[in-house]
C-alpha cells in the first residue's frame, strides 16, 4: 500500500487524487492533507479518508477546524499556517506526496517533500519555475523522485520511458488555446473574469484557468520541461492542439515521433503518478478516435498571447528571472479576477516589470524568495497607477 500526502486536497487536483484513492483503497492510504482556508470541504475529506495530520495554511481557519471534529476526530493532529504545511509535507509515514498547492506558496512545502526523500508527484509548476535547479539538485542529493503530474510532463515522461535521453531531439508541448484561441487581438481587452474562467476542455482551479487563457500556464510548462527533462529553450515548442487528445509528443534524433493520447481528463496522468511505475484499471474513459475524427494544429499566435514569449524570455534570461516572470503574473492575475485589471493589462504588467528587473544567480533559495518580493511590489505599483 502506497501511504499518499496531499498538498492541496481542497483544489482541482487534490480532489481528482481523492477520487482516485477512494475507488482503490486497497492501494492506497491517506496520511495527511493540507488545505488553504476551505475547511468546509476539508471537513468532509478528512471523515472520509481518516488522515493521521492535517494542515491549514490560514491559523484562523485552523481554529476553527478544531472546534469541529476535536471530539470525532480525537486522534487527529492539526497544524497550522506554512509552518505547518511544511511539516506535513515531510512526515515520515507518507512515502508519496502529491504537491497541488497552487502558486508559488507551494514552493517551500514541495522542498521539504524533496528533502525528505520522497516520492514527490508534481502539480505545483510554480516551484520549478521559480527554483527548478535548486528543486532538481535536491532531489539528486536526497534520492527524492519527482514525478510529473501535469498532463503534458506526465505525457513526455511516458513517451521517453525506455528509450535514451540522449536521443531525445525536441519536446512538444500542446496547448488547448483556452477559451480565447480565435478571438480577434481587438476584442480581448473587453474580457472578463467570467468569460476567462470558462475553460473549453478542462476543469481547474481559477488561477490556472486565467493562465491557459493568457497561454502563461504554457510558458510556464516550458520552464518546467526545461527542468525536468533538461532540454534547452530551443527545443522545447508548443503548438495548440484544441481537441486536448495529444497531450504532448517527443521528437527522436531519427526524426521519428511518439506521442501521449488520452481523453481530457486529470485524473489519468494523476492515477499514473500515484501508481508509477504501475498503472491503474480505467483511469479515465476509453478514447474512441473514429468518434473524435479530426485532430487538428497550429503555431501558437505570440502577437494575441504575449505571455509564451515571455516565458521563453525569462527561461533564457535565467537566474532570478523565471522567479520574476511568476510573480508578476500571480499578482496581475489577482488583479485581474478581482477586477483591478483588464485581461490585456496582465501580459503589460508582467513585461514591465521583468524590464525593470536585473537577473542575478539563482543559486540560494533566499535570493530568489527576495526577487519574488521585489517583483510582486513592482506589480502592486504599476497597478496602483
Amino acid at each position: 500500500m502506497r501511504h499518499v500526502t496531499i498538498l492541496g486536497s481542497t483544489g482541482s487536483v487534490g480532489k481528482n487524487a481523492l477520487d482516485i484513492i477512494a475507488l482503490h483503497k486497497d492501494k492506497f492510504g491517506v496520511i495527511a492533507l493540507t488545505a488553504g482556508d476551505n475547511i468546509d470541504l476539508l471537513e468532509k475529506q478528512i471523515r472520509a479518508t481518516a488522515p493521521k495530520v492535517v494542515a491549514v495554511a490560514d491559523e484562523r481557519a485552523a481554529v476553527k477546524l478544531h472546534r469541529r471534529i476535536k471530539n470525532s476526530q480525537p486522534g487527529l493532529q492539526i497544524l497550522s499556517g506554512s509552518g505547518g504545511i511544511k511539516d506535513a509535507a515531510a512526515l515520515a509515514e507518507s512515502d508519496f506526496v502529491l504537491s497541488a498547492i497552487v502558486g508559488s506558496a507551494g514552493l517551500m512545502p514541495t522542498l521539504s517533500a524533496i528533502r525528505s526523500g520522497k516520492i514527490v508527484g508534481l502539480a505545483n509548476k510554480e516551484s520549478l519555475v521559480m527554483a527548478g535547479s535548486i528543486l532538481i539538485n535536491e532531489a539528486r542529493e536526497k534520492s527524492a523522485v519527482i514525478l510529473p503530474v501535469d498532463s503534458e510532463h506526465s505525457a513526455i515522461f511516458q513517451c521517453i520511458a525506455g528509450h535514451r535521453r540522449s536521443d531525445v531531439e525536441k519536446i512538444i508541448l500542446t496547448a488547448s488555446g483556452g477559451p480565447f484561441a480565435n478571438v480577434d487581438k481587438k476584442n480581448l481587452s473587453a474580457i472578463t473574469p467570467k468569460q476567462a474562467l470558462r475553460h473549453p476542455r478542462w476543469k481547474m482551479g481559477k488561477k490556472i484557468t486565467i493562465d491557459s487563457a493568457t497561454l502563461m500556464n504554457k510558458g510556464f510548462e516550458i520552464i518546467e520541461a526545461h527542468h525536468l527533462f533538461g532540454l534547452p529553450a530551443e527545443r522545447i515548442d508548443v503548438l495548440v492542439h484544441t481537441e486536448s487528445i495529444v497531450h504532448s509528443i517527443v521528437e527522436f534524433n531519427d526524426r521519428s515521433c511518439i506521442a501521449q493520447l488520452s481523453v481530457p481528463d486529470m485524473k489519468g496522468p494523476i492515477a499514473y503518478a500515484l501508481m508509477y511505475p504501475e498503472r491503474l484499471d480505467n483511469a479515465v474513459q476509453r478514447l474512441d478516435l473514429a468518434k473524435i475524427g479530426v485532430l487538428s494544429f497550429k503555431k501558437p499566435d505570440i502577437g494575441r498571447f504575449p505571455c509564451l514569449s515571455y516565458a521563453y524570455r525569462a527561461l533564457e534570461a535565467g537566474g532570478t528571472m523565471p522567479a520574476v516572470l511568476n510573480a508578476a503574473n500571480e499578482v496581475a492575475v489577482e488583479a485581474f479576477l478581482s477586477g483591478r485589471a483588464g485581461f490585456t493589462d496582465i501580459p503589460v504588467i508582467i513585461k514591465k516589470v521583468m524590464d525593470m528587473h536585473k537577473v542575478e544567480s539563482a543559486t540560494e533559495l533566499d535570493v530568489i524568495l527576495e526577487a519574488d518580493k521585489w517583483a510582486r511590489k513592482k506589480a502592486e505599483r504599476l497597478l496602483s497607477r
